[in-house]
């Protein structure tokens, strides 16, 4: 998104997974997130990250861009994320931290 509106929404969340750092297991959640997410439509600007601070003991991240708040909940009740959350979120991540931003 390169004009953004005064209802823009940065979604972001960092995270640690319950998978061996650099395991193959790491690397298809990873690899099945971005695909997965990256096909709900109101979806812009995904991106995976490896956290790299020494201030805090979280290892992966995901952000991902809105053009509103309407596009925000259409990603949130779409099926697509809440199997997502569900099937893979909530037995592979040890613990998370969830940052949402507007300007």
């Amino acid at each position: 998104m390169s004009a953004q509106s005064k209802e823009w929404i940065l979604h972001s969340v960092i995270f640690s997974l319950k998978h061996e750092k650099g395991s193959e297991a790491e690397r298809q959640f990873l690899e099945d997130g971005k695909r997965i997410l990256t096909s709900i439509p109101t979806v812009a600007n995904f991106q995976v990250y490896k956290q790299v601070s020494v201030k805090n003991d979280y290892d992966h991240g995901f952000a991902m861009e809105f053009a509103n708040q309407a596009d925000y909940d259409a990603y949130n009740e779409h099926p697509l994320h809440v199997q997502f959350v569900s099937e893979r979120w909530v037995t592979e991540v040890e613990k998370f931290l969830e940052i949402d931003y507007a300007k």
